[in-house]
């Protein structure tokens, strides 16, 4: 099975997760998120993520969605993927966003490789923009003739 992991700072990764639950709940068993919490070490954060992966069989893979490219949370994931050998199986992708996350659980399954990573990034990329609302002031002007 190939799973969609979430990592993040805070619980950024589990509101993620509860937010895609809406969209693809079908699939949300197949959804593990971790955050580093608050206060946390680097070190007790690998110990929960290692925790969280736990479900994990050897013929899995995964796509690995982190907050911060960079970021403690994605760096330590990836200490401790590659120590329990999931490392070469799993795509990483960073800057995660809600639509990110929605088209990575749900074409996880249906497109492969670099097919994958553009399709994933271009939604992600497509949803930052300014949402621009109409002027009232073009309503008041017209009032007046």
């Amino acid at each position: 099975m190939k799973y969609l992991v979430l990592v993040s700072h805070g619980d950024f990764a589990e509101g993620l997760k509860t937010s895609l639950a809406m969209f693809a709940g079908d699939k949300i068993d197949q959804v593990i998120a971790v955050g580093l919490k608050n206060g946390t070490s680097a070190d007790d954060f690998a110990v929960t993520f290692k925790e969280a992966l736990s479900v994990l069989k050897d013929d899995d893979s995964l796509v690995l969605l982190a907050d911060i490219v960079g970021g403690s949370p994605l760096t330590t994931a990836l200490s401790v993927l590659s120590e329990m050998g999931y490392l070469e199986t799993t795509t990483v992708l960073g800057g995660m966003n809600l639509p990110m996350a929605l088209t990575a659980i749900v074409m996880k399954d249906v497109l492969e490789g670099d097919a994958f990573v553009s399709s994933v990034l271009s939604e992600a990329k497509t949803a930052l923009q300014e949402y621009k609302t109409a002027s009232d002031d073009a309503d008041d002007e017209e009032d007046d003739i």
